[in-house]
């Protein structure tokens, strides 16, 4: 490890990645044994299966259902959806999931010969979705070759009305001013459906539903308006919740650049169960892996409920995990946006320096990734002109500590949603900082033995103690006590659990078999 800033001990780093291993190596057992429900949706999604019936539920998810209901998934839903396929009573996927919703197809889990027949045409259809996945990730080094990418910090820009023809004129206007990627907030409540909506949408709560459509007409409106600016605008959607499979593989289909993907968040904030949410996050990063996608973690989110300051070696240990079972599923070191949040209270004495040191903390413990910098939200008020001080606090942190992300801050997010005015008044915010700053990050020496290198040299002792007492009890058992967030989540507790299958011998998963072969 180079020398840092903060006179980081190369064995005290190692030491923490080493404990990172052996408390993810449990969990990632138990997602290599283990399937799910919406692993296998996504499964058929890459070969193919779309649409929905009358009420709005997918065939895909009338396919699976049917299958399981029938013959199980231990053997996953390849064998049997392409046998029966092979019977020549359907068209094609769609047509049979169609007859399955009211059970006119019978399935069977084929042995012999059938098997390797249908074993083959499953890994043939399936193969078509990585076709167009890698094809993606072509297209999007060509456009950033001949548009050109931002430099960093990249300026990360929220937008979602509910209506998805209302959120592109938006995004649009925030490229316009500055914004180099654009995050589209998914409904309120998505996370916690077990299937992912069909077609464009028009109304959402807080939020826009993430759909394969939506992703396709927000993607194709960035790009028109990347073209018009010289530069590659990048869109960000999120990869979370009991479709989390799914939704990654739908945004390989529609060349999404950045998902946001988690380790713990829906388990701690959603209740979804723990061991559909690491089942799931493996299979969903491999196919991030696989497309190019960088993901975001949500370590800011832990300091909106536990306090910024006693909780910081918690998001330290949750970044170690998370980067853990990134690179175990594929994941590049450029792939991961790791995030956290300027979230100390202001009124606290050197609440400024604390900051720096932790930011700081974070950006030598992780130099290749794209951390992803969140900006104050627990401590912004009614009084926008203190949230507009703040939010420049944020971004000179962000900009003196070399942040690869920042996620703009809004001056009246203690008020309302914010206002297209709100959003150009928080860019012009950044954007001075930024350009005032220059290259600040490269003449910050923090003084050795100072307050700023002593908080980090603490905040990293912390964490590896924490993770030890991990390793001992084990990660499922730190997150039923409260570790993350403060909030206890038992691995046999919230909502998914029923959707988890323990693998059998002989299972197959063509696209887990693709993924693994087209690791680099």
């Amino acid at each position: 490890m180079p020398q840092t800033k903060l006179g980081l001990d190369p064995a005290v780093v190692r030491r923490a990645r080493a404990l990172a291993r052996k408390a993810a190596a449990p969990v990632e057992k138990l997602a290599h044994t283990h399937t799910t429900v919406s692993v296998e949706r996504a499964t058929l999604r890459l070969a193919g299966v779309t649409g929905a019936d009358a009420t709005g539920m997918p065939w895909v998810n009338h396919l699976v259902d049917a299958v399981r209901e029938q013959v199980g998934l231990e053997y996953g839903v390849a064998l049997p959806v392409w046998h029966a396929l092979a019977s020549g009573e359907h068209t094609d996927l769609v047509a049979m999931a169609e007859k399955a919703a009211t059970g006119g197809v019978r399935f069977a889990l084929p042995t012999g010969k059938d098997a390797e027949r249908a074993a083959k045409a499953a890994r043939k259809a399936v193969g078509t979705g990585f076709v167009r996945i890698d094809r993606n990730r072509r297209d999007r080094n060509k456009l950033l070759a001949k548009l050109g990418d931002p430099p960093k910090p990249w300026i990360y820009l929220i937008v979602a009305t509910g209506d998805i023809y209302e959120d592109i004129p938006q995004a649009q206007a925030a490229a316009r001013e500055g914004a180099d990627i654009v995050a589209v907030i998914r409904s309120t409540g998505q996370s916690l459906l077990d299937y992912v909506p069909e077609g464009a949408t028009r109304e959402g709560y807080a939020g826009t539903y993430a759909t394969q459509e939506n992703f396709r007409l927000m993607r194709a409106a960035l790009d028109d308006v990347s073209r018009e600016l010289g530069r590659y605008v990048r869109l960000t959607n999120y990869a979370s919740g009991l479709c989390m499979p799914e939704i990654a593989a739908l945004a390989g289909l529609e060349r999404l650049d950045m998902m946001l993907n988690d380790c713990m968040y829906g388990i701690i904030f959603r209740d979804i169960n723990p061991q559909r949410t690491f089942i799931d996050q493996r299979f969903s990063r491999a196919i991030h892996a696989r497309a190019g996608i960088v993901i975001n973690t949500g370590e800011d989110n832990y300091l909106t409920t536990a306090d910024a300051v006693d909780a910081a070696h918690t998001v330290i240990v949750s970044q170690l995990l998370n980067e853990r079972f990134g690179l175990e599923a594929g994941l590049q070191p450029w792939q991961l946006g790791l995030g956290h949040a300027f979230e100390i209270n202001p009124d606290i004495p050197d609440s400024f320096r604390l900051e720096l040191a932790h930011a700081l903390l974070v950006r030598e413990l992780f130099p290749e990734a794209p951390l992803k910098y969140m900006p104050p939200t627990k401590h912004m008020s009614g009084n926008v002109f203190a949230g507009y001080l703040l939010d420049a606090f944020f971004n000179l942190v962000g900009v003196m500590t070399g942040q690869g992300i920042i996620l703009v801050g809004m001056m009246t997010e203690g008020i309302h949603t914010p206002f297209l005015s709100d959003r150009d008044l928080a860019l012009e915010n950044v954007n001075y900082v930024r350009n005032a700053v220059g290259d600040l990050a490269e003449d910050f020496r923090p003084a050795p033995g100072g307050f700023v290198v002593e908080r980090a040299h603490r905040v990293l002792g912390e964490s590896v103690e924490l993770l030890q007492r991990i390793v001992d009890d084990g990660l499922l058992d730190a997150i039923a006590d409260g570790t993350f967030g403060i909030t206890k989540r038992p691995a046999d507790g919230g909502k998914g659990l029923d959707g988890v299958v323990k693998k059998a011998d002989g299972y197959l998963n063509p696209a887990s078999d693709l993924l693994e072969e087209g690791r680099t």
